[in-house]
This record gives structure tokens, C-alpha cells and sequence, in this order.
């Protein structure tokens, strides 16, 4: 992934990759241009859809998307073979992963048994809409599915956190390690958007490094080797 995006035919002498995630307004995105070893955030912005997202210019190379990209055919309690090994590496924070719905959920909100999907999932289904008519095979090479207790379980070297996002302490855990690693965070973590909360700020913000991951090729997969959906989309998640 080398070379920067084009604008107005040049080659421009940066690359800028992205940590997005769905909130009130639309999509909380989180961008940093990338040159040689700089990695600078820049501040964050709502983008009305995903489709928006895709069509930015200059275009992200990476963009660290959380929120399914591949769905299974038939749902399970257990979801996806990355949803359960991203649990398994989770230990205590485990629990953060839900199941991935099957794709006809995306239609009618149903899940396992004919009964409704969680409330949490039944809220985002708009959202998931609008990636799922978007994506393409080919827009794995730009798109990568992430979730943000893997970004930080990453961050924070591979140990699961401690306290949960919603908690004051899982807040300044998080913050702690993103000031860390990441030389004008503050950028993002101050910004205020109306429907937008500090979760959102300190996921899309953790989502930006895993982009970083990704752009640099060390990024990885859960699982090392991915099942694949009807439509050819890979069912992975990257941290």
C-alpha cells in the first residue's frame, strides 16, 4: 500500500487511512495523514453515509470499519468463526462481541429462532445496510472490519482491559494508552459533535492505529484463515 492518493492527477506525497464507526448523525470518521514514519491525526468529522465515506478525496488507502463486512447465510448463537476467536482472545472483555447477524437480518431484524435481534443490533441495522450495499470483494483491499475492544486488547499489548468503555475507569484506561501511542490523539478526543459520545471519540480514535496496522502490513486477522460468505466477502477482523 504505498504511494499517496491522487488528486487532480498528482501523486500526492502522503497516504491517509481512516478509523470509521457508526453513531447518531452517520459515520464518526477519524483520519491521519501518513508520510514515512509520521503519522499525523487530523480532526475527526461526521460523514452522513458510508457511501460518502468511500467517495472522500483524497481517498483513504486503509479504512478501519467497524461494523460487519461479511454476513453468514445461516446465524448462529455463536456468530462467525471470528466473532468466536475474537472472544477467545478477549477473555473478560469477550462479552463486548456480539454475533454478527445473518444477512437476511438484514431485512427483517430477525435473528437465531425467528426472535428479534438485540436492541443494540436491531439500532444499527441502517447502518449495516449501508456497508452491505457497498461492499464488493475488491473493496477488501480498502475496507477492513475491526472492533474496538481488539484495537485496544492490541494497544494495550495483547492483554484484555480491564474495565468496561462505559465506565469512567474504562474511559481513562482507554485514553491512557491511545495518548500513549499516538502523538495528537487530543485532536480527536476533544472534539464534540451533537450524537456523538466520547466512546464513539476514543473507538474511532483506536480504529485510526489499527488503519495504521493495516497500511504498514503488520495488521492482523482473526482468524488466520477466514471463512468467506455467499457473496465473497472475506469474515474477518483485523486488529
Amino acid at each position: 500500500m504505498t504511494g499517496g492518493p491522487i488528486r487532480g492527477g498528482q501523486t500526492l506525497p502522503y497516504s491517509v487511512v481512516a478509523g470509521v464507526t457508526p453513531c447518531g448523525p452517520g459515520w464518526l470518521v477519524a483520519g491521519a495523514k501518513l508520510h514515512g514514519t509520521t503519522f499525523a491525526p487530523e480532526g475527526p468529522r461526521v460523514i452522513k453515509s458510508f457511501g460518502e465515506v468511500l467517495d472522500q478525496r483524497p481517498t483513504f488507502s486503509v479504512i478501519a470499519l467497524n461494523a460487519p463486512v461479511g454476513y453468514p447465510d445461516e446465524s448462529t448463537p455463536t456468530g462467525r468463526s471470528c466473532d468466536r476467536e475474537a472472544r477467545s482472545l478477549l477473555g473478560r472483555r469477550g462479552a463486548a462481541v456480539r454475533s454478527a447477524p445473518f444477512r437476511i437480518s438484514l431485512k427483517d431484524g430477525v435473528g437465531v429462532g425467528g426472535r428479534k435481534l438485540d436492541a443494540v443490533t436491531l439500532s444499527l441495522l441502517p447502518r449495516y445496510r449501508e456497508v452491505a450495499a457497498e461492499m464488493a470483494p475488491y473493496r477488501q483491499r480498502t475496507v477492513f472490519e475491526v472492533h474496538s475492544e481488539l484495537s485496544f486488547y492490541q494497544l494495550n499489548d495483547d492483554e484484555p482491559l480491564r474495565f468496561s468503555k462505559s465506565s469512567e475507569e474504562g474511559q481513562k484506561e482507554r485514553r491512557t494508552l491511545l495518548e500513549d501511542r499516538i502523538p495528537g490523539v487530543d485532536r480527536i478526543l476533544e472534539s464534540k459533535f451533537e450524537g456523538v459520545s466520547y466512546s464513539h471519540l476514543l473507538d474511532a480514535a483506536a480504529f485510526m492505529w489499527t488503519a495504521r496496522r493495516i497500511f504498514a502490513r503488520i495488521g492482523m486477522r482473526v482468524p488466520e484463515d477466514p471463512e468467506w460468505d455467499e457473496e465473497g466477502l472475506r469474515m474477518e477482523i483485523f486488529r
